[in-house]
This record gives C-alpha cells, structure tokens and sequence, in this order.
C-alpha cells in the first residue's frame, strides 16, 4: 500500500517487480484505520534510522531522496487471500520492519501466494 499517487507507484512496481495489486491510499484512509498516523521526529530522525542509513551505504546502495510525506508512519499488514490478517505492524520509523524470515513463514504456512 502507497499514498503515493499512481505516477509513484508505478514507479516503485517497477523498481521492486513486485507481482501483486499495490493498493493506493492517497486519502490515507486505510493508513489510519490500521493506526499508521504521523510518525514524530526522533522516530523518523533517530538512532534506529542512521544506523540503517550506514548499513546501505557500507553495502554500497545509493541513499534516495523521499518524494512524499516524511512523517507518514509506515508498518506492514499481510492479509490472506480469505480477509483474515496474518500479521500486522505498525513501523516506530524508517527503519522498523518485520522480519523477512517471519514474514515468508507466515506466508509458507497459511499458503498464501501472489497469484
């Protein structure tokens, strides 16, 4: 999901070939539902961030410039193809992410498949 308009969107599909639907959510409608509400200033600015911020660059990857709102908290929700949520994260910043490992487990387990 992006609140990004489909300009950007379009973008990050290409960037990433993910292969399932983006949902776009430029009224943030579904961002506040889940609780995902502006984030503060040392959670967007903070240690956690630079820290991931050196980890890119020390793998040799390009630091982008954001085009969107900053301060729009992120977070992570897996829905199963029947409604029901698998997993459900609300990011502390930039850099708070669930773990890809849990994350394909939990899709492994409940079968879930881009398709």
């Amino acid at each position: 999901m992006t609140f990004e308009n489909n300009y950007f969107a379009e973008q990050y599909i290409q960037e990433t070939g993910i292969e399932w639907p983006l949902l776009i959510d430029e009224n943030r409608d579904v961002y506040r539902a889940y609780g995902m509400l502006q984030a503060g200033f040392w959670d967007i600015w903070g240690p956690s961030t630079w820290v991931a911020y050196l980890k890119e660059l020390i793998k040799g990857r390009k630091l982008k410039g954001s085009t969107g709102d900053i301060n729009q908290r992120g977070g992570d929700v897996l829905i199963s193809p029947d409604g029901k949520i698998k997993l459900y994260h609300v990011g502390t910043g930039p850099a708070d992410r669930p773990d890809a490992r849990k994350i394909l487990k939990i899709i492994k387990n409940n079968r879930i498949s881009s398709h």
